[in-house]
């Protein structure tokens, strides 16, 4: 089983930065295929961001330009560095793990979730 802790969200001003991290245990980590996904009440889940084959990354029309993923293989660590914070930002962000093919927007091309972390954005 592969274990994933999200941490690094809280609330910030509309503008301004926040970087989530995403810690993995009990896989090899640089194997996996990694994304972020966020969602609020009432709405599916948003692909934000992924990172495949350790190097190729992919990012979500709302977040292009503003967010940029990236990992760190000797630490087991992604990082999501959120930048221009918008209050549509908002949400519960999760990082995930899977297969390197198929398509990396679709939430069941991961096979393990974190618990997810909270940011909320203010006007």
């Amino acid at each position: 089983q592969v274990q994933l802790v999200e941490s690094g969200g809280g609330l910030v001003q509309a503008g301004e930065s926040l970087r989530l991290s995403c810690v993995a245990s009990g896989g090899t980590f640089s194997s996996y295929a990694m994304g972020w996904f966020r969602q609020v009440p009432g709405k599916e889940r948003e692909f934000v961001a992924s990172m495949r084959w350790s190097a190729i990354t992919n990012y979500g029309n709302s977040v292009k330009g503003r967010f940029t993923i990236s990992r760190d293989n000797a630490k087991n660590t992604m990082y999501l560095q959120m930048n221009s914070l918008k209050p549509e930002d908002t949400a519960v962000y999760y990082c995930a793990a899977g297969r390197n093919s198929g398509d990396y927007t679709n939430p069941s091309s991961y096979d393990y979730w974190g618990q997810g972390t909270q940011v909320t954005v203010s006007s």
